[in-house]
């Protein structure tokens, strides 16, 4: 079941161009600051800029919180959907996947890491 959008994820060719750009439209800089992933906290939402998006599939994505990753893309799959990126652990027990709809929108599902001590 989606809950809510959580994070948008858009590529971009050129890290430290998006960022200082990013940083300037929000008047803040990043909290997460990586040459592979440039992360802003935006009021609870993330706004990330990611200089390694598959080649193909340059455009955003907005990423669904989901209780259960591993059901969520079994059901958007079985709807009609194709795995676009497989389910993968970005750190602190998070963890996402992305499918492709069936009239060809990107559209993410993330699964909140669940370890203790984590913030909520």
């Amino acid at each position: 079941m989606l809950k809510r959008v959580r994070s948008v994820i858009y590529a971009v060719d050129d890290i430290e161009r998006a960022k200082a750009w990013y940083s300037e439209v929000l008047g803040f800089a990043p909290y997460f600051d990586d040459p592979h992933y440039v992360g802003f906290s935006v009021n609870g939402f993330e706004l990330g800029l990611d200089p390694d998006a598959p080649k193909g599939q340059e455009q955003s994505v907005a990423y669904w919180e989901v209780d259960d990753i591993e059901a969520a893309m079994a059901r958007l799959v079985a709807l009609g959907a194709q795995e676009r990126t497989p389910i993968i652990d970005v750190g602190g027990g998070t963890r996402l996947a992305s499918v492709t709809d069936p009239f060809g929108n990107a559209l993410g599902v993330i699964q909140e890491g669940q370890e203790s001590g984590a913030e909520g």
